[in-house]
């Protein structure tokens, strides 16, 4: 049989701006998987910097992907907040592009939803109102966490792991904005025990 493939779905925190590509999140995740004697294809990543829900909705159509992935990954949102748009049309369409993901893998359990980060913790924030940043970012997070649950897809928080990292040493890219490899190898490891269950669900 041969092995499952990996659709990851979402915006710069995906395709990993400012990193090789090596150190997106997602090609950390097949080498971890991988060292754990876990067999995946290499990513097809759709995702790219800015882009709102309806943006990588518009970019799946454009793609015509078709049913059959293994593991899905599904991050987007952040945009959304950033550009001031509401919460109420985040959910529809995140629950649209949840449902497309869902779709794709042909079952809910093989679809991964990773939490929005806060890009209110890093430099490119400075003079702006972090605390109401973090409000929205928890709010829309809250969304997406609900929806998940409630369609028994998986989810994974990796918002913490961001508001930790902060912006110390060897966490952010030179954008000052934007995770590293090395912050991503931390969301990695927060990612693979539901990548690796979801695979399990073959």
């Amino acid at each position: 049989m041969p092995a499952p493939a990996f659709l990851a779905l979402g915006d710069s925190y995906t395709i990993g701006e400012g990193v090789p590509e090596a150190g997106r999140w997602p090609m950390q995740l097949v080498a971890r998987l991988h060292a754990v004697q876990v067999d995946v294809q290499a990513p097809r990543i759709i995702a790219t910097t800015g882009w709102t829900t309806d943006e990588l909705s518009a970019a799946m159509d454009a793609a015509g992907l078709k049913p059959g992935y293994g593991l899905v990954t599904l991050l987007i949102g952040v945009n959304n907040q950033y550009r001031g748009r509401s919460q109420a049309e985040y959910r529809e369409q995140f629950l649209a592009l949840l449902e497309r993901a869902i779709s794709l893998a042909g079952d809910a359990r093989r679809v991964v939803v990773v939490s929005i980060p806060d890009w209110g913790v890093t430099r490119f924030a400075e003079g702006r109102d972090r605390a109401a940043i973090a409000h929205e970012i928890d709010a829309f997070n809250a969304i997406a966490h609900d929806e998940t649950h409630r369609a028994f897809a998986r989810w994974v928080d990796v918002t913490g792991i961001s508001r930790r990292a902060g912006d110390t040493e060897g966490m952010l890219v030179d954008d000052g904005l934007h995770p590293s490899a090395a912050q991503y190898a931390l969301w990695t490891e927060a990612i693979l025990p539901a990548a690796k269950a979801a695979i399990a669900e073959l």
